[in-house]
Formats: structure tokens, sequence, C-alpha cells
């Protein structure tokens, strides 16, 4: 059987952007084929939310939602508009996959299971009667007059009228993103803000963290400080692990932390009690230890901290573990107080890319029109997904942007426009 090598659009990338890119061209009748150099389409959708994919964020208010992505996210209005977070609800309703809310607004599957999600899409890709090219690397392309007239593959060539880029960052190179779309976007003519890691883990100097490793705390305070000033502050889950912190509100925070440690050390207070002042909880360790009379320090912190962050804590006051808590000094119990309300944290640098949930940098958002998602360079070129300048926190931003992006650039593509 003759290979087909023509094709009116081409998407390069078979993630979230890419899929949706390919499936909405192909349900407007365009003749698509979807190239993707792993083994498989959505590897690294099947990792995110630890499995369970957490494909969309529960705010329907597009002003809200695009302030999440800082000062570039003005420019997904457009694409939320068309494909919001209600469309995206409704899409996989529609094939078999109820959305559910759950803690922080993040919306996942009713059966938590990524494979939902992505078995979904694949069904989207069939409707359409999408070609799917796996195992296959561009490594290329030939341009004609300002236009792009083939993708080069190692064994083949790909014409098509229009290509659309969907080659995702370099986050989780593990999983495929290893940057070559940032490289093709520049073989193109376009400008690519350096990329760095987003949603990272941060490595922190200090050893008693690795006491703690595995240690989740829910409902706390996480506060970034430069030369005293404050830089950022965040409300929510945090985890130890065995080489500094992790979970939503420190992913969330490490852009932050790596950019402002090009400038010097920083520091991050955690507050364990922030629903209680310093008084409130000078009042409520204080009846406490009054229920506890006659009991040792190191046995009387059961109802203020988790259990293995009892040691730790008892280790950093400097109090005698064994001292009876009723003859506890006012300056000894402060000292406890300031250490639950102000436990201080040296970041050193992040993981990197290897662990990083997206990357930030990307295709620079002037060079593409927001309303159909085409460069503004070659006139039949378009990108969606995480090769642009995007990124927001975690919580299921980042993938809604994926699918709006996609949908618009695969819409427009076959439109013609």
């Amino acid at each position: 059987m003759k290979e087909n090598n023509s094709f009116d659009i081409a998407v390069l990338g078979g993630g979230p952007a890419g899929i949706m890119a390919a499936g909405r061209a192909a349900e407007l009748g365009a003749r698509v084929v979807l190239i993707e150099k792993n083994e498989i389409l959505g590897k690294k959708l099947l990792i995110t939310g630890k499995g369970r994919c957490n494909f969309t964020h529960n705010e329907f208010d597009i002003r809200k939602f695009t302030e999440k992505f800082g000062r570039n996210g003005r420019f997904l209005y457009s694409a939320l508009s068309e494909f919001g977070v209600g469309e995206v609800i409704d899409f996989f309703k529609s094939r078999g996959v109820k959305g559910k809310v759950e803690q922080g607004d993040r919306i996942f599957p009713e059966n938590g299971n990524a494979q939902d999600i992505l078995n979904a899409l694949v069904k989207y890709l069939a409707e359409g009667k999408v070609s799917i090219l796996l195992n296959t690397e561009v490594v290329g392309f030939k341009q004609e007059k300002g236009k792009i007239s083939q993708a080069l593959l190692r064994s083949r060539q790909i014409c098509a009228d229009k290509f659309i880029i969907c080659a995702g960052g370099k986050a989780y190179p593990q999983t495929g993103s290893t940057g070559e779309g940032y490289r093709w976007a520049e073989q193109l003519g376009h400008t690519v803000i350096a990329p760095v890691p987003a949603l990272n883990p941060v490595k922190t100097s200090e050893d008693w963290v690795k006491e703690l490793q595995g240690l989740s705390l829910k409902n706390v305070s996480l506060q970034l400080f430069q030369n005293n000033k404050k830089k950022d502050e965040r409300f929510g889950e945090m985890l130890f692990t065995h080489f500094g912190v992790s979970g939503p509100i420190v992913m969330d925070m490490s852009k932050n932390i790596g950019a402002l440690l090009k400038n010097g050390p920083v520091k991050l207070i955690l507050d364990l009690k922030p629903a209680l002042d310093f008084k409130k909880l000078d009042k409520r360790i204080q009846r406490d230890f009054e229920k506890f009379k006659g009991r040792m320090f190191k046995n009387s912190l059961k109802g203020l901290l988790p259990l293995s962050m009892i040691p730790v804590i008892i280790k950093l006051s400097g109090i005698e573990p064994e001292k009876q808590v009723d003859h506890l000094a006012r300056e000894e119990r402060n000292k406890l107080v300031h250490l639950l309300k102000e436990l201080e944290l040296t970041p050193t640098g992040l993981l990197g890319f290897k662990w990083s949930v997206v990357t930030s940098g990307g295709v620079a958002l002037k060079e593409v029109d927001p309303n159909t998602m085409c460069s503004k360079k070659i006139g039949n070129l378009y990108f969606a997904g995480e090769i642009l300048d995007l990124d927001g926190p975690s919580g299921g931003y980042n993938l809604q942007e994926c699918w709006s992006t996609g949908y618009l650039a695969g819409g427009n593509a076959a439109k013609g426009n």
C-alpha cells in the first residue's frame, strides 16, 4: 500500500494540544496527519496528576482564569472564549468521561484515571479519521515562498497546506519533551523566550528536611523573602522530600524562587498554624500544657503537630525533651510559638526540567495571533500548547491552556484563517 504523504494539515506533537488541534481540524473536514516521536500518544498526559489527570480548573470566569498566567494571560482570551472550561468539561462528558471537582477546585475524571482522558481523545481522532504516525521524528522543514511546504522526517517527507507545532516544552524530558519545538521555531524565524523550569520541586539546605521525607502538610502558609522583602505568599498543601520541599504551594512558587535566586539568597517562612496569630497560638499551647501537667515536653505536642515532625521541632527549639511542660520558661514557650509560625527554610535551587511539570518561556506571544494561533511570520504555521510562552499554576490551568489553544489552532487552520 502506497504511503500517503500529502495532507491538508500536519500536526507535530501528540500531546494534549496536538491531539485537540488534530481532532478539531478533522472534525471540520480537513485531512489531517498527527506526527508523534513516542511510541504512544499522550505519554506525558498519562502521568499528570499522579496518573489521575487534573484536566481543568473549576473557574469559568475568563478574566480570573487568565490572571493566573500573569502578564501573558491576556493572550488566552480568544482561545478560552471559544473553548473554555465549560466546553472542555462538556467535551469529555460527551465522550463518557465525567469530571468531578476536588480540593482546590481541581477537576479530575470521575474514575480518577488519566487513561480515560487519553481514550476519549484517541476516539476523537478516530472520528475524524486522523492519520497517526508514531515513532516518527521530524528533522526539519522545507520552505518555499515564505511558507512551509514539507515536514522532513527521517525516511520520508510530509506535504501539507498548514502546519501546527504542538511539540511541548522541556519539562519531563523522559516523556519526550526535549525542546525540539523551540529549535524548529527558531529555524523558522521565531523568537523563543529562554525556557526555564516552572512548577518544580525546590532543594533546601536544611538537613532536618530529610527526617520529614514524605510528610504532607495541609492548610499551611508559605512566604518567600529576599532582602527581608516579601516576594510571594501561598496557602494550601506542601510536601517534605529528601532534598527539600514540594507540593502545590511550593511548585506554584518555584518559578519565582528560581528567578530570585539568580540575584542572591532567598528565604522561605512556613507558618504551620496560619489560622492562629502569635497570641492565640500561645494561649492554645498554654491550654495544652495545662492539660499535660507533669508530662515531659516531648510527649506534649501530639495535638499540635504531625508525629514525624515532633522530634524535629523539639531539636530546633533547643528545649530539653524530658523537661516537664509546666516547668517551661516563658522564653522557651515563645521560641516554640515562633517555630510553629516562622519555620525557616533556605532554597538552594530547583530540581530542574527532569522534575518540572511545565516550562516557563517559549515562542514569543507577540509573534503569534491570539485570535487564530497563526504565526505572524509564516502564513501557514500555527502554534499551540506548552511551546508558547505561557505557564500557569498547578491545578489544571496548563492543561486547559493546551485544550483551548489546540482547539483554536486546529479550527482556524481548517477554516483557512
